[in-house]
């Protein structure tokens, strides 16, 4: 159990939390939500003790072990794989070493005999025999094999260090698991896994995640960071979602009567209970659900960007055709002999385990990169604008404005300072942000100003590597909607499910062995239909 009392943090001059109260139990898995800068992760890291609370207090139950994930992907490189997994458990891995150690003594004492007697009877404890297979199957299930398991990390990719590395999170069993963006740089297979792994979790895990869809499947409780509060609510990411706009609604509706607050929220919780979880957690969830007052819903502090899409002409009769794609890149396989053909109107995923085979593909479709062989044919009608997964290329070095900067795509009839600031201020740069110069903006500032770009583009086939990438929940909430909302063309790869179930129905999924494609497919019955999935696995 972890118990925060009275706690408040005075963070580099700025009140970031005050008179904080939460209680944490095993079996829930608790999401943190907060807007970007309102200190979710810097809550993990007093949790992790790596940070002192101002005030108040942070208690952890006696003897509980507590595992994060480490951040750092280079912090291992010279260690094994297995060895990096064990290190999760600290105190198992030091007596493992130790244990090694005395036994290699040429001079093997009576001391020594006794000390490694001690070290036995703990090992076993901590089920330290077990240890190694543990470590191989957890990384197993994330693909990656028993062949790699002796490997340095040294001589991974930065795709396979993030699996090793949640592996090291999650081995032994920690009483409380605490997981700062967990789904970063997972391939979707992966992130599926790691939903039913923490489903079925039997203690604390504490998740910040700007995956909507991995906090509805795996929370039972949402951690509010609004308000320079950390707020406690039961059910998951949509129940606050919904139950925050309630609140709003309540709130501006100031003349009706308690009595129809009362039943508009049992009607609300009606609702949202029976389509509450698949998980095994839903009936007590329900049971919570059922004792919330009007006292328990708040309000929210969110902005949302407004984010529309609109065509300057419609398409004609064809958009995309590649023909018998293939690329190498130094030396290794990426894409190879890739056909296939997208019509008007359809809205396409491109998903991979390698999320190098995914872009490379984007980056040939957008003509950034030449095939080795193949053709790639636009339809004549199109015209497309693209958000690159790395478009620092379009910053880097510019003394520009924010203003300025976007002034190069307007239209002559929308480049005056009022149009301009009034088209930023609804993209949340308001007042003097307007005047920042764009090679000092943030990873999230930097996107909305590209998709501000594209929206005075007015393409009629627009094409997103990984858009969501840097932004902020309510961000990523107004890009999905408006996508949903766009009369026309889209090619995009994501690793985020919701985005990806609710806008595509065209789905490509693609590796170096070929691939597999689904139209008129809806991105969930893509996953669930098993012939499908058996002809994935072969492209694997």
């Amino acid at each position: 159990m972890i118990t925060v009392s009275n706690m408040g943090l005075h963070f580099s001059g700025k009140k970031l939390y005050e008179n904080v109260n939460l209680k944490f139990t095993p079996g829930n898995c608790y999401g943190v939500i907060g807007a970007n800068g309102a200190g979710k992760s810097t809550f993990l890291k007093l949790l992790e003790g790596k940070i002192e609370p101002t005030s108040g207090s942070i208690s952890i139950g006696e003897h509980e072990r507590m595992s994060s994930l480490n951040q750092d992907h280079y912090a291992f490189e010279e260690f094994t794989v297995l060895d990096t997994v064990i290190q999760g458990y600290k105190k198992l891995y030091d007596i493992m070493k130790e244990k090694d150690a005395l036994y290699a003594k040429p001079d093997f004492s009576d001391e020594d005999g006794v000390r490694a007697a001690e070290l036995e009877g703990e090992f076993a404890e901590m089920d330290g025999w077990n240890a190694d297979s543990e470590a191989s199957q957890l990384l197993q299930s994330m693909g990656i094999p028993e062949s790699m398991h002796d490997l340095k990390m040294s001589e991974l990719t930065e795709g396979e260090k993030v699996k090793v590395l949640l592996a090291q999170a999650l081995f032994g069993k920690p009483d409380i698991l605490l997981l700062d963006e967990p789904t970063n740089g997972l391939d979707n297979h992966t992130v599926e896994w790691l939903q039913n792994f923490l489903a079925d979790y039997p203690n604390i895990v504490i998740v910040v995640s700007h995956d909507r869809y991995f906090l509805n499947q795996v929370c039972t409780m949402m951690c509010d960071v609004d308000f320079q509060k950390i707020q406690m609510y039961v059910g998951n990411y949509d129940f606050w979602l919904k139950s925050s706009e309630l609140a709003n609604k309540l709130k501006a509706d100031s003349n009706a009567k308690k009595e129809d607050q009362i039943k508009e929220l049992k009607e609300f919780i009606a609702r949202f209970s029976a389509n509450a979880s698949k998980s095994k957690q839903a009936t007590s969830r329900k049971k919570q659900l059922d004792k919330i007052t009007l006292d328990d819903i708040k309000p929210s502090s969110r902005k949302y960007p407004f984010i529309s899409f609109e065509k300057e002409r419609d398409l004609g009769n064809d958009l995309l055709r590649v023909d018998k794609v293939s690329k190498t890149i130094d030396g290794v396989k990426i894409l190879d002999n890739v056909t296939f053909t997208l019509r008007p109107g359809e809205k396409t995923a491109i998903i991979s385990r390698n999320d190098l085979a995914a872009t490379t593909l984007m980056q040939i479709i957008a003509g950034e990169v030449q095939p080795d062989s193949g053709s790639v044919t636009w339809g004549q009608t199109t015209k497309r604008s693209y958000l690159p997964k790395n478009f620092n290329a379009e910053f880097d070095g510019s003394n520009l404005s924010i203003m300025d900067w976007l002034r190069q795509y307007a239209a002559k009839d929308e480049s005056d300072n009022t149009f301009i600031r009034g088209f930023l201020g609804r993209m949340l740069f308001s007042g003097d942000a307007v005047d920042k110069k764009v090679d000092v903006l943030s990873g999230g500032e930097k996107v909305r100003c590209m998709l501000s770009k594209m929206m005075l583009q007015k393409a009629n086939v627009l094409l997103f590597d990984d858009p969501t990438n840097h932004l902020d929940m309510e961000s990523i909430t107004a890009l999905n909607d408006s996508l949903i909302s766009y009369p026309s063309s889209i090619i995009f790869t994501s690793h985020d499910h919701q985005f990806i179930q609710t806008i595509a129905d065209h789905i490509i999924e693609v590796s170096d062995k070929g691939i597999v494609e689904r139209a008129e497919t809806k991105y969930d019955d893509f996953l669930d239909n098993s012939d499908i999935q058996k002809q994935v696995a072969k492209i694997y």
